[in-house]
């Protein structure tokens, strides 16, 4: 089925992040303070996995993933990242060792090896899972976490390292990662443990002030923490004709009524592939080897990752134009297009064009308004050439054929919010704090 810039311009059916349970618990302002000032619980457990296993398991992932395999310890995870011939992204997720010849890719990228599987000389196997996968995130989710589990093995995990830990009678997971930029863990284990665990973590929190994190606010942290998203800040090339096959093959795991991206915006792309980005401009270089030249993409990658053209950066919008915006619905005559408080919740790629000087230097995604920093940011793909710290831009705001605001924007670094994943675990369960 082709689908054209025209197709993905249609609205999607339904908000797109309910997929997180309801759209507040408390209110999206206080929620959206839980990962700064205390922890929150987040319910990923929406995304597909698959479990690889076998002689050619890791053979099959290496062909089509970026990464490199060279060290890769049993309880290890990594940022998995594949694409296409073109070095452009089709799909990506977090990939754990859990033995020798024992895998599990959560996202995407399951489908997208599964149907290389099928094609290819390989002597593995494939089986879809469905896990519970919880975030827990914050700098007191620590002291919640050891309450739960034996402190010792929980405070000795590696980063991006999963450690089996019982919680609630339940032997599962402990994934530590940072999506929040912050400490954190995603618990992770068969989805009929999964009530348990939400309900015990909740009450180990509650001394905490944990809080459930609504889908109004789910993605604000990968934006405050630079964590580009699928259909937010990309979309999958999976549209070009040589993709035809896996299209058909990828939608027959979708709902009838969905489609794999929706696009918004000022930015006028003529072509799916205008929507594409590669590791590189999405500030994942450090992933992408080139030890090895024989996977999906590799060629195409060296020499971006040689000399890069884009690089991402966040944008900090000019309050005053902002609020122009939103006061123009409280105004007779055409109003500018709505800005959604904190964020578009229907799930469109919202590219908006950023210029300088009336020229094009950017395109800029994942707008949402951070109440930590009482800014409306955004992450965006600029050229290296205009990106440096501090550089006063121009993004477009409105839709091709409607009323447009230019925006004033100073460019800042992308993460806008200092990274924290990575502290020190023990540290943070003696804090008193």
């Amino acid at each position: 089925m082709a689908f054209t810039v025209q197709d993905m311009r249609k609205g999607p059916e339904g908000y797109a992040w309910s997929r997180f349970g309801q759209p507040e618990y408390t209110d999206w302002l206080d929620e959206s303070l839980s990962w700064k000032e205390n922890c929150y619980i987040g319910d990923w457990s929406f995304l597909w996995q698959h479990r690889f296993t076998g002689p050619d398991a890791l053979r099959l992932i290496a062909d089509f993933t970026v990464n490199s395999f060279e060290t890769f310890e049993v309880g290890q995870s990594k940022h998995a990242i594949h694409t296409n011939k073109d070095g452009k992204v089709i799909h990506e997720g977090i990939l754990t060792k859990f033995g020798e010849q024992n895998f599990m890719l959560h996202g995407r990228g399951g489908f997208w090896l599964s149907f290389n599987l099928e094609r290819g000389q390989y002597d593995a196997q494939v089986r879809r899972e469905d896990w519970f996968m919880f975030q827990v995130s914050g700098p007191k989710a620590i002291k919640v976490l050891e309450s739960l589990t034996d402190a010792d093995t929980l405070l000795g995990t590696k980063f991006m390292h999963a450690t089996p830990v019982t919680i609630a009678g339940h032997e599962i997971y402990a994934l530590r990662q940072g999506m929040a930029g912050e400490l954190g863990f995603e618990l992770q284990g068969p989805r009929e443990f999964s009530d348990e665990i939400y309900q015990a973590v909740l009450d180990a929190g509650r001394e905490y002030g944990i809080r459930k994190m609504g889908g109004r606010i789910a993605m604000i942290n990968h934006l405050e923490a630079a964590y580009p998203t699928i259909a937010t800040d990309y979309i999958p090339a999976i549209f070009d004709e040589d993709m035809a096959d896996y299209m058909d093959y990828f939608l027959s795991s979708m709902p009838a009524f969905a489609q794999p991206a929706y696009i918004a915006g000022s930015f006028e792309g003529q072509e799916p592939k205008d929507y594409y980005r590669s590791p590189i401009e999405l500030g994942w270089a450090k992933v992408v080897t080139t030890k090895r030249s024989d996977y999906l993409g590799a060629a195409a990658l060296a020499e971006e990752k040689a000399h890069p053209r884009r690089v991402l950066r966040t944008l900090e919008w000019n309050a005053d134009d902002v609020a122009d915006v939103q006061n123009s619905l409280l105004r007779e005559g055409e109003h500018y297009d709505y800005m959604e408080m904190p964020r578009d919740q229907r799930g469109y790629m919202w590219a908006d064009r950023v210029e300088l000087n009336g020229q094009l230097v950017g395109i800029t995604t994942s707008r949402g308004y951070s109440y930590y920093f009482r800014k409306m940011l955004s992450l965006a793909t600029m050229d290296q050439d205009h990106a440096e710290i501090g550089t006063e831009v121009t993004v477009i705001w409105g839709a091709p054929g409607h009323r447009q605001k230019p925006i004033r924007a100073v460019v800042q670094a992308a993460p806008y919010k200092p990274d924290r994943s990575r502290g020190d675990l023990r540290e943070a369960a003696l804090s008193t704090s």
